[in-house]
């Protein structure tokens, strides 16, 4: 596999994970550009608002629930609807994910790449 290769694939890797409710959520980690975008979608005011914006990335991981696709939302009103669509139920369960699978560091990459 190409370095190039490597790098995608670790960007559009997925996990999914059942709730409570028993939905089956897709989940990913979120990239650079995708946090740098939920800040520019929470706006000024929620972006240092540390609960808010946690609550926020938890939801914004979420790529699918029961196989329906779900966009990245673009605002502020998106991201509440996702949190209100996700419930607590969703929401622990991504949490808890999120923490068990630790993100792959940079110097992985490139291990795995074969650089």
């Amino acid at each position: 596999m190409t370095p190039t290769a490597t790098i995608i694939a670790s960007a559009a890797a997925t996990e999914i994970v059942i709730d409570a409710d028993g939905r089956r959520l897709t989940i990913r980690r979120l990239s650079a550009l995708d946090r740098l975008r939920l800040f520019k979608a929470a706006g000024p005011m929620l972006a240092h608002n540390q609960p808010w914006l946690g609550m926020a990335l938890i939801a914004s991981s979420v790529a699918a629930i029961d196989d329906l696709p779900m966009p990245a939302p673009v605002n502020e009103m998106q991201i509440e609807a996702m949190v209100n669509r996700l419930g607590d139920a969703g929401i622990a369960t991504v949490a808890h994910a999120l923490q068990q699978s630790p993100e792959t560091t940079s110097t992985e990459l490139v291990t795995n790449a074969g650089n």
